[in-house]
């Protein structure tokens, strides 16, 4: 199984690569906000081939353009933008108003592999000449297509250097040999994911020369693919009765490495699009070999006078997320379908296997051998009207302003000649993943009777920032703040060099983890029952979401940080407002059948025992809980029994618990006869749990499990079963356990998940 990035490792070369990236982060943090210091304008030229790769490169152009004093952009135009078949698309750089220096016709049209190997030759005789004309400091390049291999073989023999976007990834075709071989030729890198990152490293690329920037189109399609009109273009394309998340859209390319398969798995789609009759966008496939054939398939099938299809050569970008975005399915190879539609949660059916190396969100559904028109069919009803939670493996829409920081750092009058950085063969180093867990993090929501709080937690434990406000009383109020105070702390977060890997959410009541739903809350929490929490978060963020019980992130917080660490079997308990809790058992959270598992509040220990709010009678929490204590000490208080002499009470100051424990602890005998007994409930309790799941440790968390400690560990001696009387009870060290139980669901599951 491949290790994340992450991960603890023996390989010295492993240990040697994350070292390397440890020394390479601390570099461009400090590159990073420091000024250009080679104050002429740096010469950026910026060649693009198809539609595909200028969706990419656009965003970096329009940044490039909007800081005329750092820099002078020239566009070069070549591929299949120039031809007539693929839609002329050179026209939507013209129309995106930038002056193009260059335009070379370099695709020599044919059908097979040979035709490619000419095209490549043809562009190396032609871009001499332009790169010798327009003498650029740097040539950005994007991707793996063979006319990307053309610009970097040309620039690299002329001592230009070059800037290679998205190296790194893994996709499974002939595209995997070309984008390595641009790797090896570029001088600096900007990547999207940490393990394209990581296999830049591995592969012996100058880890101060690469960039994790993320994907730059996500740059866009993060702020733009929620427009208002969205159904307009929807319909402009399909027609005017289609529906939102009721149509698909198609996008197959030929495989180079065995064209008559991928022409019979395209000819299996069409069949397979046919008999699931929904209306189908359809775009024709790129321009490699084997893309003629598959048109000629198209035709004979008559799709393109089909009623439910419509057939295109080219959708603008900024369309063409609508039109994804707002899916019912999308099938093909296209990575668009790996990593722009993860983005929005859209369902994928990934046919063959062009793009099964790439990273994936839980949207793509691979049917790698799609040898029969029933197998894409059945994938399809699989697939078709779900909805996912939104991804970001592939960028956050902050890529262009880091490519750009990176730009203006480069040194051009340092040497030319790239270096690489070859591991050791013997030597081995110390193990050192400190910047790994540093900014690895995830966003901490936890929603309490009284306060919202938000946080970003790194992979320590460390809760790097904080926010508090007051929680509000309407669940669209309370919506609302979360959602700004989340955008502020992931605008926050960028600054303070901490990657978010996902959102997870601490709440009262009885939660569905699964569906991401509060199904019954709490008295203290209004407006928060039967309530999708997962969901607009999701989309609202672009981020995937965790929802549990407030207990159960208590828990979890233990589990990865805490006492429970290594524990196979504890439990924990809180003792604060209320009583409640959390079971790890074989070290998994214990949720019950009906999410109702841990509720350790309402284990009853007296059959005529005071009512607690459940409406039941003698649970632990009408003893022991914060409110209890606080209505016995009103109580006494109203008898004017509570007060003792030492004892400061300020006529003003409400009555609480903590008045009850400071008359007791000055020998008030009435206070302590009711700390006894919420003591003894609470240790019959424990009792009760000890005697039911058997754990080897009983961790008390909140704010009463200091007072409670010795109590309970005196009575489970006691009382206890004698195979049960050696467990520890012990009070938690953690500050916050509900905010880094909510982030260890993220840190837990995102660093560990591959797909």
């Amino acid at each position: 199984m491949e290790k994340h990035p992450g991960s603890l490792c023996t390989n010295p070369h492993e240990v040697y690569y994350q070292r390397m990236q440890r020394v390479r982060e601390k570099m461009e943090r400090e590159i990073m906000t420091q000024p250009n210091p080679y104050k002429r304008k740096v010469r950026v030229c910026v060649a693009t081939c198809n539609r595909a790769d200028y969706s990419k490169l656009a965003p970096i152009m329009f940044g490039i353009k909007s800081h005329p004093d750092d820099f002078e952009l020239e566009v070069v135009v070549l591929g299949s933008h120039l031809i007539d078949d693929y839609g002329n698309t050179f026209r939507l750089i013209e129309q995106d108003d930038f002056d193009i220096g260059s335009k070379l016709h370099t695709i020599v049209r044919g059908e097979d592999e040979a035709a490619m190997v000419e095209s490549v030759g043809l562009a190396l005789v032609k871009l001499p000449d332009v790169l010798q004309r327009l003498r650029p400091d740097i040539l950005v390049i994007h991707g793996d297509r063979f006319d990307a291999l053309a610009l970097a073989t040309a620039a690299a023999l002329m001592n230009i250097r070059i800037l290679h976007v998205e190296g790194g990834e893994i996709s499974g075709t002939i595209d995997d040999s070309i984008r390595h071989a641009i790797s090896k030729l570029a001088h600096y890198h900007a990547c999207c994911t940490p393990r394209a990152e990581q296999y830049l490293i591995a592969m012996c690329e100058d880890h101060s020369r690469i960039l994790l920037a993320g994907c730059p189109s996500y740059d866009k399609l993060l702020s733009t693919h929620h427009k208002d009109n969205y159904m307009d273009i929807i319909k402009s394309w399909l027609g005017a009765d289609v529906q939102d998340h009721d149509y698909i859209v198609a996008l197959q390319h030929p495989v180079t490495t065995d064209i008559q398969h991928s022409i019979k798995i395209y000819g299996l789609m069409l069949d397979a699009l046919v008999s699931f009759n929904k209306r189908t966008l359809i775009l024709f496939p790129n321009i490699d070999a084997g893309s003629k054939e598959m048109v000629r398939v198209m035709r004979k099938k008559g799709i393109e006078q089909h009623p439910n299809f419509q057939a295109v050569k080219h959708i603008p970008f900024e369309q063409f997320i609508q039109l994804v975005c707002h899916a019912g399915c999308m099938i093909g190879n296209s990575s668009c379908g790996v990593r722009e539609a993860g983005a929005f949660g859209t369902p994928v059916v990934n046919l063959g296997t062009r793009q099964t190396g790439r990273e994936t969100g839980e949207n793509v559904l691979h049917v790698r051998d799609a040898d029969t028109h029933n197998k894409i069919y059945h994938a399809l009803e699989l697939q078709f009207g779900k909805r996912y939670p939104c991804c970001k493996i592939y960028g956050d829409g902050s890529a262009v302003p880091r490519i750009l920081k990176f730009l203006r750092t480069i040194d051009l009058d340092e040497p030319l000649q790239k270096t690489f950085c070859f591991p050791p063969v013997k030597d081995s180093f110390s193990q050192d993943i400190d910047y790994i867990l540093e900014t690895q993090s995830a966003l901490s929501i936890d929603l309490g009777g009284t306060n919202l709080r938000v946080a970003i937690v790194c992979m320590k434990g460390k809760i790097v920032k904080k926010y508090t406000q007051a929680n509000p009383k309407t669940y669209e109020d309370r919506m609302q703040l979360i959602l700004k105070m989340c955008f502020d702390a992931l605008r926050d977060a960028v600054g303070l060099n901490c990657r978010v890997l996902g959102v997870g959410v601490s709440t009262g009541g009885r939660v569905n983890p699964q569906d991401g739903l509060v199904l019954h809350s709490t008295k203290l929490i209004q407006e928060w029952s039967s309530v999708d929490l997962r969901t607009p978060i999701s989309d609202a963020l672009h981020l995937p979401v965790w929802v549990d019980n407030d207990g159960n992130c208590a828990a979890l917080a233990e589990k990865k940080f805490g006492h429970g660490k290594g524990v196979e079997n504890f439990v924990t308990v809180i003792t604060g407002t209320g009583i409640g809790g959390g079971i790890i058992h074989h070290n998994e959270l214990v949720h019950g059948s009906t999410f109702c598992a841990a509720e350790l509040g309402h284990i009853m220990v007296s059959l005529e025992g005071p009512e607690c709010s459940c409406g039941s009678r003698g649970c632990i929490e009408a003893y022991a809980s914060g409110m209890a204590l606080q209505r016995e000490a009103k109580r006494l208080h109203d008898e004017d029994l509570l007060k003792v002499e030492g004892m400061d009470m300020k006529l003003s100051e409400p009555i609480t618990a903590a008045h009850l424990i400071t008359a007791a602890r000055l020998g008030n005998s009435k206070a302590d006869a009711v700390l006894h007994k919420a003591s003894t409930a609470l240790g019959v309790g424990i009792i009760n749990i000890l005697h039911t799941v058997n754990p080897s440790l009983v961790i008390l968390s909140g704010v009463l499990a200091s007072y409670y400690q010795s109590s309970v560990q005196r009575i489970v001696s006691e009382r206890a079963l004698f195979s049960v009387q050696c467990v520890k009870v012990t009070t938690s060290d953690l500050e916050d356990p509900a905010l880094l139980g909510a982030a260890s669901m993220v840190l837990d599951y995102a660093t560990r998940r591959t797909y």
